[in-house]
C-alpha cells in the first residue's frame, strides 16, 4: 500500500473553488477524464450531496495490461458533500474499474486558508493498493507517480476553469452595463423627444394665443 498526500493554495475565494471543482470536467490539462455524469444528488440540512460517475482512460504499459486486463474506459465512484456554510467540500472517489487488483481511493478537501480566508486550501490524498499480482509494489509506484503528475494537471485545469468562471463573470457585467447604458440613453432620447414635443406645442400654442389677442 502506497499513501500520498498534497497541499495547494489557490488565491481564489473557496465559492468560486468550489464552483470550478463542479466545472473541471473536461478540460485541456487533463484529457485523460472524458466525462462525469449526476447519478444521484440531494440537499440534507442545507448540505449537498452528490454522487457522480467519472468516465477515464487509464494508459497502462502492455506488460500491465498483461497483469490486470485492459479496458477501453475506466470508470470511478464519487461522493462528495458540500457545506455551504462552514465552506467545506469533500470529494471521495474510487476506482470501479480494475477493482479486482487495484484500488484508489482518493479524498479531495477544500477549505477556506486557514491564515487567509480569501485564498482556499486544497489538501488532497490517495491510498493505492495493489494486490492478486506480480510487481506489486512496482506497480503502487507506478499508479502513485501517476496519481502525482495528475494532481498537477489539476491544479492547472482548476485556475483554466476559474479563468473561465472570471470572464463569464466579467462579460455578464459588461452586458449588464451594456444593457443599462443603451436603456439610459433610449430614456434620455424619449425624455429629450417628450420635452421638445412640450416646447413646440407650447411655442404653438403661443402663437395661437398671439393670433387671436
Amino acid at each position: 500500500m502506497k499513501i500520498w498526500t498534497s497541499e495547494h493554495t489557490f488565491n481564489h475565494p473557496w465559492e468560486t473553488v468550489a464552483t470550478a471543482a463542479w466545472r473541471k470536467y473536461p478540460n485541456p490539462h487533463n484529457p485523460a477524464v472524458i466525462g462525469t455524469d449526476v447519478i444521484e444528488r440531494r440537499v440534507v440540512d442545507g448540505v449537498l450531496h452528490t454522487h457522480r460517475l467519472v468516465s477515464s482512460i487509464w494508459y497502462f504499459p502492455r506488460w500491465a495490461q498483461a497483469l490486470i486486463g485492459s479496458a477501453k474506459v475506466c470508470y470511478a465512484s464519487e461522493q462528495s458533500v458540500v457545506n455551504p456554510v462552514s465552506r467545506h467540500m469533500v470529494l471521495k472517489t474510487i476506482n470501479l474499474t480494475f477493482c479486482r487488483h487495484i484500488a484508489v481511493d482518493e479524498t479531495l478537501r477544500y477549505t477556506p486558508h486557514p491564515t487567509d480566508p480569501s485564498k482556499t486550501l486544497l489538501t488532497q490524498e490517495a491510498v493505492v493498493t495493489v494486490q492478486g499480482v506480480p510487481l506489486t509494489n512496482y506497480m503502487e509506484e507506478m499508479l502513485t507517480s501517476r496519481i502525482s503528475n495528475n494532481a498537477g494537471k489539476g491544479r492547472q485545469a482548476m485556475e483554466w476553469v476559474i479563468n473561465r468562471i472570471n470572464d463569464e463573470v466579467k462579460g455578464l457585467t459588461k452586458s449588464t452595463d451594456e444593457i443599462f447604458n443603451h436603456t439610459k440613453k433610449s430614456l434620455d432620447d424619449i425624455a429629450s423627444s417628450a420635452k421638445k414635443s412640450m416646447d413646440d406645442i407650447s411655442q404653438k400654442a403661443k402663437k395661437e394665443s398671439r393670433r387671436y389677442t
